[in-house]
């Protein structure tokens, strides 16, 4: 792995390399390593100086907080074993601040000072460049920097293992732990003994959580295993939520729905039926933790909203619909999430990674953004999955035009480990010969299931990932793109009739919207151009289908079933184990859902 390489990654050519960049000169990409690099030009892009160190002082940080009281026995246990070796043992705030350094080696300690890694001092990114803390905290991993690949040169003669250090509740980043020693006395046990004392740091942070958090947790996730629904826990600024929830609700949901729960806390109602701002109607369950008590934790599921729920109660302060990408058609909130999410980027500036199943629309996303927000500027499409000499040429060429605003490369996950490599350097260089008037690119990846092809050291050019949903999870967009499609097919001369659009409701759409075109553009070619698309001019496996229309939630259901049916191949007891289910709901949900 990447962060176990020993020290040959500081070599003459890594100090080579180092000068070529700070004066713009060329150098082979291979001299430094990738997450170096992007570190180096995010330090660049920040105008910071690279011959001096310069940052921000607190004289008086907050050391009487959860991570320092939890971390001060871990940090001390590790300074004694050390045993006077010239390593110090420094442990930061998530944003880079120090808060506790110990060094048992004095010539060790006044370099330190001299370079200000000391309480009080910052080094995050932003303020010191490319470093163990910083650069750790700035990738949200686990990261090394020897000597010469400090973006600073008043560092040049240290080496820095930095890591992250997880809330183990909220998951969050709540600082980070680094073992800095003399260049010549580094090593690869570095990192590794970096990783450990942070999961030991974890750990104590998990014993020192209070009772209720712990216990608002185990509600949530017993809350999680019963059923499918979505599920959120709050308690102050601690908030957690299952992959349903996170999937299905936007931000603006998120915070009505938690805006609710935080109510029917103070009213002590228990159930509520609500409109949320992306107009999906819901049914809120609150529980407070610990129960019989007033709390301001609790645990809720929220579940889309059927008869006989009781009132609905509207929200008054809702905001203004969202604009639509042109050419998008649909108005779930899982759909208009997505589309709000790619417009933002593109607006931003933001490159993005537009992740999901074949046919979901990736492209057709993309091309959407870019209409909307520079209707006359040069859209490319680069195709990965197409055979060519130097695909990395062929992306600089595109990069180098200046009317090219906007490029998608399709099916990145194509792309083998060499060619992305080689995407780095073009991507980087673009940047910098665009500095002024930079282009939008957009990476399409095509998962199969929940599978994510690994793009490396790409992503971190590329901040933002967005996930495409497949039809199935949006299906009731389906009455809005069977007529869109017909209206471009057959020039308006063709609908579907209320049971064909019925039964088209109920297939899963394995090929998602592709799919759907594909049906639809067969049946006018070769069944009916004209008049109304009735049931039998549907293709038969269309027409087979018996089993009843599925909901969002159904639908995740449904694929959380046959995944784990895959997982297991076949054996249904374990695949019921793994899902926290029973074997007679397995089979009976098996069957309702027309699993085979």
């Amino acid at each position: 792995m990447e962060e176990l390489e020993t020290v040959t990654a500081d070599s003459p050519r890594t100090a080579g390399a180092r000068l070529s960049f700070l004066t713009y000169d060329a150098f082979p990409v291979g001299d430094v390593r990738r997450p170096v690099l992007a570190s180096w030009v995010r330090s660049r892009r920040r105008n910071l100086p690279a011959d001096r160190i310069d940052l921000p002082y607190v004289s008086d940080p907050d050391l009487d907080q959860p991570l320092t009281r939890s971390a001060d026995p871990v940090i001390m246990r590790l300074h004694e074993h050390l045993d006077g070796q010239p390593i110090s043992v420094i442990l930061t705030e998530r944003d880079g601040l120090v808060l506790r350094r110990l060094t048992a080696d004095t010539q060790l300690s006044r370099h330190l000072d001299r370079v200000h890694l000391a309480p009080g001092f910052s080094y995050s990114e932003q303020f010191a460049g490319t470093n163990g803390i910083g650069t750790a905290l700035e990738r949200g991993g686990p990261m090394h920097v020897f000597g010469h690949e400090h973006y600073a040169e008043d560092l040049e003669d240290l080496a820095c293992a930095g890591v992250p250090i997880k809330h183990p509740i909220s998951g969050k980043t709540v600082g980070a732990i680094d073992l800095t020693c003399w260049r010549k006395d580094a090593g690869s046990l570095l990192i590794a003994l970096a990783k450990t004392t942070a999961d030991q740091i974890r750990a104590a942070l998990l014993r020192d959580c209070s009772a209720r958090q712990q216990e608002l947790v185990e509600e949530y996730l017993q809350a999680g295993r019963r059923n499918a629904d979505m599920v959120l826990a709050f308690d102050g600024d601690l908030l957690v939520m299952n992959a349903n929830a996170r999937r299905n609700l936007d931000n603006s949901d998120q915070a009505a729905i938690l805006a609710h729960g935080s109510e029917m806390l103070t009213e002590g109602r228990s159930a509520l039926a609500v409109e949320l701002p992306s107009g999906s109607r819901v049914r809120i369950t609150c529980r407070p933790v610990p129960e019989g008590v007033r709390t301001n934790a609790a645990v809720l599921q929220v579940s889309p909203r059927t008869p006989g729920l009781g009132v609905m109660v509207v929200s008054t302060n809702r905001p203004p619909p969202r604009p639509e990408l042109p050419g998008m058609v649909g108005r779930s909130g899982p759909w208009l999430a997505c589309c709000r999410d790619v417009d933002n980027a593109y607006r931003a500036g933001q490159w993005i990674v537009l992740s999901g199943e074949a046919g979901t629309g990736k492209v057709a996303l993309a091309r959407a953004a870019h209409l909307q927000n520079n209707p006359a500027g040069a859209l490319d499409v680069l195709d990965a999955a197409v055979p060519v000499a130097d695909f990395a040429a062929d992306v600089e060429e595109e990069l180098a035009d200046d009317s090219v605003q906007a490029l998608v490369i399709r099916h990145a996950e194509k792309l083998a480990a060499a060619q992305l490599d080689e995407l780095i350097g073009a991507f980087y260089s673009a940047r910098e010969r665009r500095r002024s008037d930079p282009p939008w690119v957009a990476l399409t990846v095509t998962t199969a299931g929940t599978t994510e092809p690994d793009l490396g050291e790409l992503l971190p050019l590329f901040p933002l990932t967005v996930t495409v949903p497949p039809l199935r999870h949006h299906a009731d967009d389906i009455r809005e793109l069977v007529p869109y499609f017909l209206s471009q097919l057959s020039r308006g001369e063709l609908r579907c009739s209320p049971e064909a659009l019925h039964q088209v409701l109920r297939s899963a759409w394995p090929g998602n919207t592709a799919e759907l075109h594909r049906v639809l553009k067969h049946i006018v070619q070769h069944r009916r151009r004209t008049g109304v698309i009735v049931l039998g001019d549907l293709p038969a496996d269309l027409q087979a289908i018996s089993r009843r229309n599925l909901s969002q939630l159904e639908a995740l259901e449904r694929d959380a079933i046959i995944r784990s049916l895959l997982d297991n191949n076949g054996n249904r007891r374990e695949a019921a184990r793994a899902l926290g289910m029973s074997r007679a709901t397995i089979y009976r949900k098996i069957h309702d859902y027309g699993i085979r």
